[in-house]
């Protein structure tokens, strides 16, 4: 099975995570939100799978590019 890492796409601060270990996620599906100057920006999963490891958590703070969290399937 192939690993994918999600990541952050802007600097900022993890405000939600919609998904836990062990979801199933879709393409497309939004996983979290990072929030940056005061804007919500979806972090949505680029393929299907099983989202096996989150390395954030609502509050914690991410720089661009950050790997957030790991898809497999």
């Amino acid at each position: 099975m192939a690993s994918r890492k999600v990541r952050s796409p802007t600097a900022g601060i993890v405000s939600t995570v919609h998904r836990n270990v062990g979801d199933a996620v879709g393409e497309g599906e939004e996983i979290m939100f990072v929030e940056c100057m005061k804007m919500e920006i979806p972090v949505a999963a680029e393929s299907a799978g099983r989202l096996v490891a989150l390395h954030v958590k609502p509050g914690d703070s991410v720089s661009e590019d950050q790997i957030l969290a790991v898809i497999e399937g």
